[in-house]
């Protein structure tokens, strides 16, 4: 994997490369919450009342009242009994799979889950069992090679970055023994999916009590750092076994107080989850009207993929004529599994999106991602 080149984010979707200004497509910001003007004024505010940084773990002495107060309300949005703010969204996955370390008989991970999850696999201590991408019968078959009396955990992404569907976590539960476990990374589903923004656990309506739903605050809620939301039990777990949450230093303080703007921001205005499901639906259907044959995914991406790879360059040159950063990457950790991934924001304008749409027109006929995911 190569390193990206610099991109200058010249407003709220826009950047700047080699000189020009393109529309983006790219990262997840999906309200653009990391410009907005009241969670701007709160890091500035925190910058001047508490400094940037507490410069020490919090098992020792820099457990900030701002963290307890922004873990109480990240529990609180999410509907969940409590929260563990960690220093990064990677690092949740990581956090919960040390804690649990031989607890398991078996992890079963979905072959697209994130590189995160795929990490904390391997710090569980038992035997990882991969399954196909969102496929219930082939997960039952994994299951069923674990044997009986075991007890797994399934690791699994909340709602997929490369296309935006979502794990059947339901049907999931419904076949796992009572005391499994699942561990869902919902980097992308927090706070854009289900009724309330609560993510992929709401938009399946599954309980909690067989839930661990990890979160970044980089997406949705346009700051940075991560929270695992969870059971007290299971928070004060965490706290006491993990050594890379124990070790390491917390967010800076102007960030918690900018995540807990955002979160009162999406919480209040209304307008902005509104936005974002329009302009979600208009681009999906418009690119359906064009040929397109997109799954029914809720989530704010338009996956696309073309082949042969002379096709794709083909399309990385329209976008750029057209005025739009191609935003083409790999999301399997595969060779040649590359994906143009675009990122739809509450803010996108309705020019951008028709520009878009016009763009991708003429690349109907070579989309081949009915044909190679589910």
């Amino acid at each position: 994997m190569r390193e990206s080149e610099p991109l200058q984010q010249v407003d709220r979707t826009y950047i700047r490369y080699r000189g020009r200004k393109l529309s983006y497509f790219g990262g997840c910001d999906y309200y653009r919450l990391s410009s907005h003007t009241a969670v701007l004024a709160a890091v500035e505010a925190g910058l001047r009342r508490f400094g940037l940084n507490v410069a020490a773990s919090r098992l020792t002495s820099g457990n900030h009242r701002l963290y307890l107060e922004l873990e109480k309300a990240l529990a609180q949005f999410f509907g969940a009994e409590a929260a563990l703010l960690v220093s990064g969204g990677y690092a949740t996955n990581l956090v919960v799979a040390q804690t649990l370390a031989g607890q398991f008989s078996h992890a079963l991970i979905d072959e697209r889950s994130h590189g995160s999850q795929r990490d904390a696999s391997q710090l569980l201590d038992c035997p990882v069992v991969q399954f196909k991408h969102r496929d219930l019968q082939d997960f039952a078959r994994a299951l069923h090679r674990c044997g009986r009396g075991t007890r797994p955990i399934v690791l699994t992404d909340g709602l997929f970055a490369h296309d935006g569907s979502v794990a059947p976590l339901r049907a999931y539960l419904k076949l796992l023994p009572r005391d499994a476990l699942m561990m869902v990374d919902d980097a992308h589903g927090g706070g854009t999916v289900g009724r309330f923004g609560r993510g992929s656990v709401e938009f399946e309506g599954v309980s909690r009590s067989r839930v661990v739903q990890n979160v970044t605050l980089s997406k949705a809620l346009g700051v940075y750092g991560g929270a695992v939301l969870c059971s007290r039990q299971l928070r004060a777990r965490l706290v006491e076994r993990s050594r890379i949450y124990s070790g390491a230093t917390p967010i800076p303080l102007p960030l918690a107080c900018a995540a807990l703007q955002a979160l009162r921001v999406l919480r209040t205005d209304r307008k902005l989850r509104r936005r974002l499901e329009q302009n979600v639906a208009y681009v999906k259907a418009s690119l359906r009207d064009e040929g397109f044959a997109l799954p029914d995914h809720p989530g704010p991406i338009v996956g696309l993929r073309l082949r042969p790879a002379s096709r794709a360059a083909s399309l990385k040159q329209s976008l750029l004529a057209a005025g739009i950063l191609p935003p083409f990457g790999s999301y399997s950790g595969h060779a040649g599994d590359g994906w143009f991934r675009f990122a739809l924001s509450s803010e996108h304008s309705r020019a951008q999106l028709d520009n878009l749409v016009q763009t991708l027109r003429p690349f109907a006929a070579w989309d081949a991602t009915q044909s190679t995911a589910s």
